[in-house]
């Protein structure tokens, strides 16, 4: 399996081209979480002792990229020794380079700025349930499971296991399988506010004054030798906050639909 070396990470990809893309994209959303919106961080002192590989960021997901643009925001910051804080951008110009994110290769091939932010870090894979809008069903792609692993032995990674921005949707299976076999330090991230500030895409400020927030959680303790994928899946929903007992407004629905049927009763 491939490792990195002084010149380039996992990938092959230049470090010094890692290192100026991660720069000059993050002095351009420097404002964006710093300036026209606050964003709040919390728990990164969770992150200071983890060891510089096999670890395995799960979060709930509300943008395609201000979501994972402002956690390199907040992973370069520890990396200089700020914690729960982005006050000082200087931690740009030594940003956590082996880090990457897996993301959906349709995303990341629409564009020419897409295209660059995938060469900041992107594990690209094909969903298997949905493609171009429609709903799929196909076989997991092993050399894309090869790829997460590879960045996983090599750094620091971030997944997303709902697969899609929408809130409370149902975790994937293939995230706890990925956490079962490979037994990575797991790391939960709590994110709101993001949805209301910036567009969908994430590209665009949609809302100033927005005080986005972004929770660092303690590791999951997970008993790999008795703990199935499907109680470690609960324990990742459960932990970034998108199980239907956190979902207020499922809550609500449901007392106005008992109300309704009273009312016809």
């Amino acid at each position: 399996m491939a490792k990195k070396n002084i010149f380039t990470d996992a990938f092959g990809n230049l470090y010094f081209l890692k290192r100026l893309i991660i720069f000059i994209l993050g002095m351009v959303s420097y404002r964006r979480f710093n300036g026209f919106n606050k964003l709040k961080i919390s728990g990164s002192e969770h992150l200071v002792d983890l060891p510089d590989s096999n670890v395995l960021f799960v979060s709930n997901h509300q943008t395609y990229f201000a979501d994972v643009a402002a956690m390199y925001h907040a992973f370069c910051a520890v990396n200089n020794g700020y914690l729960n804080s982005i006050k000082n951008p200087i931690y740009l110009l030594n940003p956590k380079v082996d880090f990457y994110y897996v993301a959906a290769e349709e995303t990341m091939n629409k564009g020419l700025m897409t295209k660059i932010f995938k060469l900041a870090g992107a594990v690209t894979v094909k969903r298997t349930w949905r493609a171009e809008g429609h709903n799929v069903n196909r076989m997991v792609d092993l050399n894309e499971v090869d790829n997460i692993m590879k960045a996983l032995n090599n750094g620091w990674v971030i997944t997303f296991p709902q697969g899609t921005t929408a809130a409370f949707a149902q975790g994937r299976k293939g995230t706890a399988k990925l956490v079962k076999n490979n037994k990575p330090i797991v790391i939960p991230i709590k994110i709101n506010g993001f949805r209301r500030a910036f567009d969908k895409k994430g590209l665009k400020v949609k809302v100033t004054g927005v005080k986005p927030t972004m929770e660092f959680k303690a590791p999951l303790d997970i008993d790999y030798d008795n703990e199935d994928a499907q109680a470690i899946m609960h324990k990742i929903m459960v932990a970034i906050e998108q199980t239907e007992d956190f979902n207020v407004l499922h809550d609500y629905d449901e007392e106005l639909k008992a109300q309704k049927a009273e009312v016809k009763n």
